[in-house]
């Protein structure tokens, strides 16, 4: 058993020397060090998302968790900061919490009952004309416009994560996961760690976001394929691939 006196002598190391020394023995007496010295961390991000619902000490909690997390994964040979290897794991985290658990307080009443009806049209289309329904179909069989039902569908589809252990949807034999699609490197991601970046960055999309961040960067779909794919127009999958786009973006000038 490691005697008080040792394990008090780690708290007037360098902050960095810790992580060394954690990366090799992972010593619970320096990883409670590290995670005292980066609460902050977890305070000022989920500042960020008070006034939304939820109470502060919830996100907190998650927050906490994430930065845990990053600590016993971090890897400082790789030579950028903790600060920033964990912040994308921390917002990560944070959001998959809001779409787990926030559904009934983000989405209008209005959006919910149409989303239920659409769920329950999809059976009914499906059984009667043996095909996956189009907006149209659904939009006829509820009495509505589509652009009711598109909305209702995006709301949806923001708060059901993706997992990145399903299957990537598509007919192809090998059954890839999307994580192991988002997994190969690529050179703009200059020295982060490209999997554990794009792995976080896809846990923030919801699951119409990575059907067409796939579909365009990893098959090589035009806009107009896909938009007939999901029965939508083309500007709509602009639009959405525009959106995708940003959000890499602005997750990568986090780093």
């Amino acid at each position: 058993m490691k005697s008080v006196a040792g394990a008090a002598n780690y708290l007037d190391m360098d902050t960095k020397e810790l992580f060394r020394l954690y990366s090799d023995n992972k010593d619970i007496d320096i990883r409670n060090i590290l995670i005292e010295r980066h609460l902050y961390l977890a305070r000022i991000l989920a500042k960020k998302y008070i006034n939304k619902g939820v109470d502060y000490e919830d996100i907190y909690q998650v927050a906490s968790l994430a930065l845990i997390y990053a600590i016993d994964r971090y890897d400082i040979s790789k030579g950028f900061e903790f600060s920033s290897f964990a912040t994308p794991t921390i917002i990560g985290e944070i959001k998959k919490y809001f779409r787990d658990k926030v559904w009934t307080m983000r989405v209008p009443r209005r959006i919910q009952e149409l989303s239920k009806k659409i769920s329950n049209a999809k059976i009914a289309i499906e059984q009667e004309k043996k095909r996956h329904p189009s907006v149209k179909d659904i939009a006829e069989y509820i009495g509505c416009r589509e652009e009711d039902v598109l909305e209702a569908m995006e709301a949806s589809y923001s708060y059901q994560p993706v997992s990145l252990d399903a299957s990537s949807g598509d007919d192809s034999e090998d059954d890839l996961t999307l994580s192991d699609r988002v997994g190969v490197e690529e050179k703009d991601f200059g020295n982060i760690e490209q999997k554990d970046f794009l792995n976080r960055f896809m846990q923030t999309l919801n699951e119409l976001e990575v059907k067409i961040l796939e579909d365009r960067f990893f098959h090589n779909k035009t806009q107009s394929v896909i938009a007939t794919e999901l029965n939508i127009s083309q500007m709509t999958v602009s639009r959405l691939e525009k959106k995708v786009v940003e959000k890499l973006r602005k997750e990568y000038e986090k780093i």
